[in-house]
């Protein structure tokens, strides 16, 4: 089985939209990788994140907004002989979106923000009080670039 890589954002929009968790990439200052998991929305070429105001990727971000966030999902191992190692492969279906985070400040945009969030694990209509929302840090990646690959669909 080869890997295809995708060229139409709808397919790509399709994986994004079936993962529950991305990874967000960033580097810090020291020029190292740090990778963390994250809940999201996903709306139009946007992606949206929310988490504690303070700690080490606030700073990362802070200082150096560029990441990458990959998506992937489908996952199915694969084998053509069981005896052969080199005959295994995994199947899955993958997305890598880059960009700048950008934090939002405005309460009226962070609830926007969860409520995208939101949607994207369950339905219904949320309130969010002033104290917590003062507390959460909201911020959305405007994809500049995204890149699909699907291996064994």
């Amino acid at each position: 089985m080869r890997h295809r890589y995708l060229t139409h954002r709808s397919e790509m929009e399709e994986i994004i939209l079936k993962c529950e968790v991305c990874h967000l990439a960033m580097v810090d200052t020291e020029g190292l990788p740090y990778l963390l998991p994250f809940n999201f929305g996903y709306k139009e070429g946007v992606i949206y994140l929310h988490s504690s105001r303070e700690g080490k990727k606030i700073g990362i971000l802070t200082r150096n907004p560029n990441v990458c966030v990959e998506f992937s999902t489908d996952y199915l191992l694969r084998f053509q002989n069981e005896k052969v190692g080199c005959s295994y492969t995994m199947k899955y279906r993958s997305v890598l979106a880059y960009g700048k985070v950008e934090f939002i400040e405005d309460p009226e945009q962070k609830i926007e923000i969860m409520n995208i969030v939101m949607k994207n694990y369950t339905s219904g209509e949320f309130s969010y009080n002033p104290p917590s929302l003062n507390e959460v840090c909201c911020w959305i990646v405007k994809v500049d670039k995204f890149e699909g690959k699907i291996n064994g669909y």
